[in-house]
């Protein structure tokens, strides 16, 4: 297969799909507050696995977030993308897909849920639902996830959508606590897992 070169910010993709349970979209002006609450209740969570989760943001810092992610969006530059339930419209978490190479078409798939939506399945749900998108509407040859190996409920989610681990990064990357991590590489590729 050929690799061609492609101006991104030409590509042309919805900027929602759904799952059974979620509405998973684009950031759109207004999220921040909905997120800041979501973060708030998650923090303690999210703070051993995630470096923007140290401290805990403000309204204004959060809203400034969403709309950085929604310019990146539109830029092609970052997809960030927002798990909303479809029933009550709350924000359950974030996903996306992130470290974009358009040429390779390869993408590397994030997320995280807020506390009160663990381990009810959204993540594993939501990441189906980005990697159908990412094969069907992006041409995706290569999908990644990537964790910390003490992440073991992240893993699981890889492991539950099919994702191969390729192997482990020793020390790789700074950790949250001010240490190196080894990072678990999970993988999709393109005629052999779909």
């Amino acid at each position: 297969m050929r690799i061609q070169s492609i101006n991104p910010i030409m590509l042309d993709f919805p900027e929602q799909l759904e799952s059974e349970r979620l509405l998973i979209r684009a950031p759109l002006w207004e999220d921040g507050t909905a997120l800041n609450e979501a973060v708030h209740e998650s923090i303690e969570e999210l703070r051993p696995w995630m470096p923007w989760a140290q401290s805990l943001p403000s309204i204004e810092e959060s809203e400034s977030g969403i709309r950085q992610s929604r310019l990146e969006f539109l830029e092609r530059k970052d997809l960030r993308l927002m798990l909303m339930d479809k029933h009550t419209g709350r924000i359950v978490g974030s996903s996306g897909l992130h470290r974009l190479d358009w040429e390779a078409r390869r993408f590397e798939i994030g997320y995280w849920v807020r506390t009160s939506c663990a381990k009810q399945g959204y993540v594993t749900e939501a990441v189906h639902a980005i990697t159908d998108f990412a094969i069907r509407e992006l041409q995706a040859n290569r999908l990644e996830i990537r964790c910390d190996e003490r992440n073991v409920r992240s893993a699981q989610v890889a492991t539950r959508c099919g994702f191969t681990l390729e192997g482990v990064l020793r020390k790789d990357n700074a950790d949250c606590q001010g240490g190196l991590r080894n990072t678990m590489v999970f993988s999709k590729v393109r005629g052999v897992e779909f």
